[in-house]
């Protein structure tokens, strides 16, 4: 439809719009008018408190690991401490072990902590008395709490365990002196002390899954595992995905267990990475091979950063499927 001749007037004599104002630009004096020095002397302690306390460790193992040292005296010898524990036998039958405990510990103490928490939201009383029962063993010290199954392990006949079992006609078991059953045994220990812990936070999670989903599983005739499978499962993923890679890089580091248990033995059954880093720095004479076990930290922190790398990758890219 045409302009009228006073519609055109109109629009010519309409200023065109004005252009939006540029931000001032900011300068030193400007942000220190406008409070930035009271914000940096508010933040430079807690800073500086976690540069000294978390980086500047992380920076000085970096160098140590390159260095042979006793602590007093240092000699920079580069990658040699690298090449000497990547070349020791002992620290792949570390690696090993530490993948057989984190494969074990992974296949009880992972779904095991979520079967007891869904079992026990659908309790209707005593829920509180159940969760406290629960995460009572996270209660009592870890140091306490092993060398009190170190006495319930015994091999004698007359041990707790072995007491038990020949209550069923089961013969004694050597438990933690034998090179087979001793890994099993310490994992059934670290899933119970740890296993208090996952139950609570599974329990919050379990909260804010919606009931109208649980009423509609109802409705269809859904069973008890096909609500979990379908409706507890999907709603707790998030939180599934961060507990499994905390518990990966938990039992990557475990130490308390094997060093109070057996020390290692039998025969290295039980030498973790820590454990053989713990040999390699104080257990040697003369003051322990410090460079070395740093180098073996320094790769097991590459180990477990790549680790979490890629678990966050793909749980991202699963999440947004």
């Amino acid at each position: 439809m045409t302009a009228t001749l006073p519609e055109r007037a109109a629009a010519a004599s309409t200023p065109p719009p004005a252009p939006p104002a540029r931000r001032p630009r900011r300068t030193p004096l400007t942000w220190l008018r406008g409070g930035g020095l009271a914000n940096l002397l508010f933040v430079a302690p807690m800073v500086f408190v976690f540069f000294f306390f978390s980086w500047s460790p992380i920076v000085q193992s970096v160098i140590m690991s390159l260095q042979k040292t006793n602590l007093i005296v240092s000699e920079w010898v580069g990658f040699d401490n690298y090449i000497a524990v990547l070349g020791d036998p002992l620290l792949g039958r570390a690696v090993i072990n530490t993948v057989y405990f984190a494969v074990l510990a992974l296949l009880f103490g992972f779904p095991l902590p979520l079967a007891m928490a869904v079992l026990m939201s659908e309790v209707r009383r005593g829920k509180g008395l159940y969760s406290a029962l629960a995460y009572l063993p996270v209660v009592i010290p870890p140091v306490v709490a092993v060398l009190l199954w170190k006495f319930f392990y015994s091999a004698d006949p007359s041990g707790v365990f072995n007491t038990v079992l020949g209550w069923v006609g089961i013969p004694p078991q050597p438990w933690i002196s034998s090179a087979v059953q001793a890994m099993p045994s310490l994992v059934l220990e670290a899933t119970w002390a740890a296993a208090g812990g996952s139950i609570i936070i599974y329990l919050a999670a379990l909260l804010s899954v919606p009931p109208e989903l649980y009423d509609a599983a109802e409705v269809d005739g859904a069973s008890i595992w096909r609500k979990v499978w379908h409706v507890t499962l999907p709603q707790l993923r998030g939180i599934l995905f961060i507990m499994l890679i905390l518990q990966v890089i938990a039992t990557a580091q475990v130490f308390l267990e094997p060093f109070l248990f057996t020390g290692g033995g039998p025969a290295g059954a039980t030498r973790t990475i820590l454990l053989y880093i713990y040999d390699k720095a104080f257990r040697n004479s003369l003051g322990g091979d410090y460079g070395e076990a740093t180098a073996v930290s320094v790769l097991l922190a590459i180990v477990l950063a790549l680790l979490s790398w890629v678990y966050f990758r793909l749980t991202n890219r699963w999440s947004t499927s």
